[in-house]
């Protein structure tokens, strides 16, 4: 009695029928996308009366939903075990492949690649046993759900892209004849992995959009729909396709806000969301969303993913200048799994341990095979031999990068390869060539809205400038990055804009005292008066009478004018 009166409360807390059964409840949450209620209330009633295959499936799914994979697994191989009872062959061989992709985890599947050969030798036997119930059943949908296990097998394990894509092609056709929504978006976007992995790479971003737009557009059931955007994401990453990753992430975003009380997925959704926001320059968002995506259930359901955001608070807390917090952030994520670079060769370096950081970039690369892979390695290392002095070894990373970029159509490589090139030519000499190639790079970054790589690029050109003798073009290239790095944040790259200068902030002003001068420097970064008054603990009126005075003594009539003046006397 006391069951039946929680099920009661949850159907009138959901705003249920009066007259609705506990069933009709759940089927009522599931269609309206509420995952934590479909859970308890089917998993309520199954502890009282025994549920058809079909509720076992919807209980299965809301358990994957969850997190909960014990009770996934449990749910679905009981429905199997029915389906097979009842003789219906293709449910339980659908079942069947289902099972066996429920071995991976979502972070395996999303990539294609890494999976533990125990996970994937149990799905292959799951495969075999869906085959044989379809053995002397016509062609159908579910012939195809069987290949789709099997091209993620060859693409995993076997090292054969090729044969993955030809065997996702295959259950693509299949998706498209019977018209299976999901089996159509799973097959297209293992196929657009495979084709990656073989460097077809418009071809299998192609594919991978059809993906996408299926489950944006079509009736794909959650889990499936969940699987593609991650492996979308994942795939638009490895390619440097930013538009792609912006949007997909979006995409990803707005389809988790849907999806209530789910716990899987999340976690990737919140890492993307992370490196999204520090790409476009929203560094204190990123670290918050990044925090989110390690803690409690959400990073309990995927390791992988809270690492992968681990490694991204790493990274913001090193371009901030927190080195410790960042070091931190780097080992828990490797504690989960995670190869923290190169972040941390580029932390040795800030901490001046350029051996520690020659040392650990050259690992990563001797382990790394992939070309894509070693294009988001590259540019480290020729940031960290060119901190030493190794000129030619700088060089030939340059032109790996260089050789890899050629090979693909990414504006965003292309500028990274540009970049660096721009850095090799301005060591060696060569500031024109130098310049030409920064240019190129800066509008890159200023299209995709980049503003760290800009500003990076941006002291490069003013280098470039100088070297010619340009020192207005020089002094502007390098106040537009000061600002920038004051609003991000980014100390040691605002710090760094002196000394490879060779400028040193003097306090040498015209009748300043030391007071105003600190009022002046602080106004300078940007900071309102209120602000400074909090920083400096004084009262805002005495701030309002120091800038009154240093705009006297400067004879500044604005904010603007004074935060000239300080740059270009070298004070802040």
């Amino acid at each position: 009695m006391a069951a039946r009166s929680d099920l009661r409360r949850t159907e009138v807390e959901n705003g249920g029928d009066a007259g609705a059964s506990p069933l009709e409840v759940a089927r009522k949450a599931a269609s309206d996308l509420r995952w934590l209620d479909v859970y308890e209330v089917l998993s309520e009633i199954d502890r009282q009366s025994a549920l058809t295959a079909e509720d076992l499936e919807l209980l299965a799914t809301s358990a994957f939903l969850r997190g909960c994979g014990d009770d996934c697994r449990h749910a679905r191989l009981r429905a199997y075990q029915i389906y097979v009872n009842q003789g219906d062959f293709r449910r339980a061989a659908r079942c069947a492949a289902r099972i066996g992709l429920d071995q991976l985890s979502v972070g395996e599947v999303a990539r294609a690649a890494g999976c533990l050969p125990t996970s994937l030798t149990t799905c292959s036997a799951w495969v075999a046993q869906a085959a044989a119930l379809l053995e002397h059943e016509e062609e159908c949908a579910e012939h195809g759900y069987l290949l789709v296990p099997m091209a993620y097998e060859l693409l995993a394990m076997k090292g054969n892209p090729d044969g993955a894509a030809s065997t996702a092609a295959q259950a693509v056709d299949i998706g498209r004849r019977f018209d299976d929504p999901d089996l159509l978006a799973s097959a297209l976007a293992i196929q657009g992995r495979a084709m990656l992995r073989s460097r077809r790479v418009h071809e299998g971003m192609a594919f991978l959009d059809e993906s996408v737009t299926v489950v944006v557009t079509g009736e794909v059931s959650p889990p499936i729909a969940g699987l593609v955007l991650t492996a979308a994401i994942d795939a638009s990453n490895e390619a440097f396709d930013l538009r792609r990753f912006d949007q997909w992430t979006r995409a990803l975003t707005n389809w988790c806000e849907q999806q209530m009380g789910m716990v899987t997925f999340r976690c990737w959704e919140l890492a993307h969301r992370a490196t999204l926001s520090q790409l476009h320059g929203r560094w204190s968002e990123a670290l918050e969303v990044a925090k989110r995506a390690c803690e409690g259930p959400i990073a309990d359901a995927d390791p992988s993913a809270a690492a992968t955001a681990l490694y991204r608070r790493g990274e913001i807390l090193r371009l901030r200048g927190d080195l410790t917090a960042a070091q931190s952030a780097y080992r828990q994520a490797s504690r989960w799994g995670l190869d923290p670079q190169p972040g941390l060769a580029l932390l040795r370096l800030a901490d001046g341990d350029t051996n520690a950081a020659v040392a650990a970039i050259g690992r990563v690369l001797a382990e790394s095979q992939d070309r894509l892979e070693r294009a988001k390695l590259l540019p480290a290392q020729i940031e960290i031999l060119l901190c030493v002095g190794d000129l030619p070894a700088a060089a030939k990373a340059a032109k790996e990068l260089d050789d890899i970029a050629a090979d693909h159509d990414s504006p965003t490589l292309d500028a990274t390869a540009r970049q660096a090139r721009g850095a090799i030519s301005l060591s060696e000499g060569n500031s024109l060539n130098a310049l030409k190639s920064l240019r190129q790079a800066s509008r890159v970054w200023r299209h995709f809205d980049l503003p760290y790589e800009d500003a990076r690029v941006r002291l490069l050109i003013a280098r470039c400038c100088r070297m010619l003798g340009d020192e207005d073009t020089a002094a502007l290239e390098l106040d537009i990055a000061r600002k920038i790095f004051t609003r991000l944040e980014a100390k040691p790259d605002f710090s760094h804009t002196w000394t490879m200068f060779d400028k040193v902030p003097t306090t040498s002003t015209p009748g300043l005292t030391k007071r105003e001068l600190e009022v002046l420097r602080l106004l300078a970064t940007g900071m309102t008066n209120r602000a400074i008054a909090d920083e400096l603990m004084v009262a805002v009126r005495t701030v309002d009478s120091h800038v009154s005075s240093i705009f006297t003594k400067l004879g500044a009539s604005s904010r603007a004018a004074a935060t000239a003046f300080a740059y270009r006397h070298h004070l802040v």
